[in-house]
């Protein structure tokens, strides 16, 4: 990987500066993307950006930035955008700062004040690599400092028409993916949660990967009907809408059950069912269960201290496995346990109606408690 330091000045970057909104901003002659494609908005308050303004304005250095060469040899910003926007902003007559007591736009400034800005000397890092040299790269910076997420750090590496295709469904405010499943997933797209939400998915976790093997495609079409069919398997398969749904990993259900037959209306009466029970303290994780079998995802609510004390007592501080207990060199489940040593269990299963009450608490060692639950 190759990092040089160069001296770019104001001027230089401010050079035919366009902000198009979410449709990128652009400077340095149009050869510096300053915001990719729905990357972030713009975020420094009026103090923050005078600060940058009042910094270059007496000549303080100014933060190291740091930009990657893309393929076509143009430049992205991976940190600085928000300083750059500002003095950018600046000297496209934008807004005006506080100088001696007046608003002063770049307009209103002498000439050796205006000279005085654009021919500020920014530092600036310029990385050339390879895709996993700069996402390491990338990566470094943000413990740095940066302020980028995750997803914004592999779409400075993988850029190219598959991700700005990507982006056009996934990561605009009222972007399509958003409008279709909003009920269903949470994230920003903004900040490219929803993107990366929907790659999670479809690449089984393995993100990078995904986008490093279809970084040149000329679009993002298998994604967005894989997000297209996931979002409209769980309205067809869980017909009443409930605002639990909204948290739930709907990725790996749909994987894994999009080719089964469901019979639709005994699953809600089950989820309605389970809604109402009062053992079940994760609602969300309902769904999950209906489609796994596994209790774990609902939380079941644990016995309350003094029903485990009153169970613990009436077993004379013994596990309730008797004989038959698997804490290692307990002879004929005769050893005496403290109560931290054991764990309340329904005698007769939540999954066989067993509820978490009194009459149904017994007292299982760790070793006893373990077993049954890996049943």
């Amino acid at each position: 990987m190759k990092i040089d330091l160069k001296k770019i000045t104001v001027s230089e970057v401010a050079e035919n500066y366009k902000d198009s909104a979410e449709d990128g901003v652009v400077g340095y002659n149009g050869k510096l993307n300053i915001r990719p494609k729905y990357q972030r908005e713009f975020v420094y308050d009026a103090k923050q950006r005078d600060a940058v303004l009042e910094t270059i304005r007496k000549g303080f250095p100014l933060n190291v930035m740091y930009w990657a060469v893309n393929e076509d040899g143009t430049c992205e910003v991976l940190d600085g955008q928000q300083r750059t926007i500002s003095f950018c902003q600046y000297v496209a007559g934008d807004f005006s700062i506080n100088i001696d007591g007046h608003p002063m736009a770049m307009h209103n400034l002498t000439q050796p004040q205006k000279d005085q800005i654009l021919n500020y000397e920014l530092m600036v890092y310029v990385c050339e690599g390879n895709d996993q040299d700069k996402l390491d790269w990338f990566k470094t910076i943000n413990i740095a400092g940066a302020e980028l997420t995750p997803q914004e750090l592999r779409n400075a590496v993988y850029t190219g028409p598959w991700l700005t295709h990507a982006k056009s469904i996934f990561s605009k405010t009222g972007c399509a993916a958003y409008g279709l499943s909003s009920k269903y997933v949470t994230g920003k797209p903004i900040r490219q949660e929803l993107l990366e939400k929907a790659l999670k998915w479809k690449s089984d976790g393995h993100v990078e990967q995904y986008m490093s093997a279809h970084q040149h495609d000329p679009n993002a079409n298998e994604l967005w009907t894989y997000f297209q069919n996931l979002i409209r398997w769980v309205e067809q398969t869980f017909t009443t809408y409930r605002n639990e749904m909204k948290s739930v990993d709907w990725g790996p259900l749909y994987d894994n059950n999009k080719d089964k037959m469901f019979d639709t209306a005994k699953m809600e009466s089950e989820v309605a069912d389970l809604m109402q029970d009062a053992d079940v303290t994760k609602r969300s994780g309902i769904y999950t269960y209906l489609l796994t079998g596994d209790e774990r995802y609902l939380s079941i609510r644990q016995f309350e201290e003094r029903d485990r004390r009153a169970a613990y007592e009436r077993q004379k501080h013994k596990c309730a496995n008797g004989t038959h207990c698997r804490t290692p060199g307990n002879s004929g489940g005769q050893r005496i346990f403290t109560i931290d040593e054991m764990q309340g269990d329904h005698i007769t299963p939540w999954s066989k109606g067993g509820k978490t009450l009194a009459e149904n608490c017994q007292m299982l060692c760790l070793a006893c408690n373990r077993d049954k639950s890996d049943l």
